[in-house]
């Protein structure tokens, strides 16, 4: 017997790997040779296609196809809608099954509603990339990208807050949870209380300080 659900309006193409606890909902298709981890939701009308690997903990929304070439870490949230590429210059005329480019979103990070990833870059870790965004380029980790074409605002948490302007010692504060970050000389940040493989440990009474007001992440 699975250990996954399946909606009955669904196909799952074998041979394929589905992990524990992970739910398929209405209309969605699994392709053959595609690999989905544990407790992963895959929303309606998904389309996983051949060769796709996708981590644990998993959510993707509505109306999403995961093309070949696509590689999805752990913890990934990819929004209703969103657009993944694998192929720069298509024509219908010409098969270029054979040049398919790697896509890769490493773990945690976020691609809006309706944003479109242009093949052959990395997502970093704990990136944010919201709503609409259009993105053609690697992007850091923990790094907030708006617009078209997107460019970075700032730095996101890893509980999707926006960061707060460095202090004096370079430190950054999530409002939320109050983990503490810097950025590197080089560009690299990373959470200093919190060891990047670690699980978020949990918090009480979210919102009460950070989402009274959202209006610092909408569009600049």
């Amino acid at each position: 017997m699975s250990n996954y659900f399946v909606h009955e309006s669904s196909y799952v193409d074998e041979p394929c790997t589905i992990g524990n606890s992970t739910k398929v909902w209405h209309f969605s298709h699994i392709m053959k040779d595609s690999v989905i981890g544990d407790n992963c939701i895959i929303g309606q009308n998904v389309n996983i296609a051949s060769g796709v690997h996708i981590g644990n903990n998993v959510k993707i929304q509505n109306n999403v196809a995961v093309y070949t070439g696509t590689i999805v870490e752990d913890d990934v949230f990819l929004g209703p809608s969103c657009v993944l590429t694998n192929i720069y210059n298509p024509r219908s005329q010409i098969n270029r099954h054979s040049l398919y480019e790697k896509t890769l979103i490493r773990r945690g990070a976020t691609i809006g509603a309706n944003a479109t990833i242009v093949c052959g870059i990395t997502i970093g870790r704990y990136a944010f990339i919201a709503a609409g965004a259009v993105v053609a380029k690697d992007v850091p980790d923990y790094a907030f990208m708006l617009g078209v074409p997107a460019r970075q605002k700032g730095w996101m948490s890893r509980h999707g807050i926006r960061l707060s302007t460095p202090n004096k010692e370079g430190i950054m504060v999530c409002p939320e949870s109050g983990l503490r970050y810097r950025e590197s000389p080089t560009g690299v940040v990373r959470c200093i209380d919190l060891d990047e493989e670690s699980a978020l440990p949990p918090i009480l009474n979210v919102g009460k300080v950070y989402y009274k007001d959202l209006r610092s992440l909408k569009r600049e």
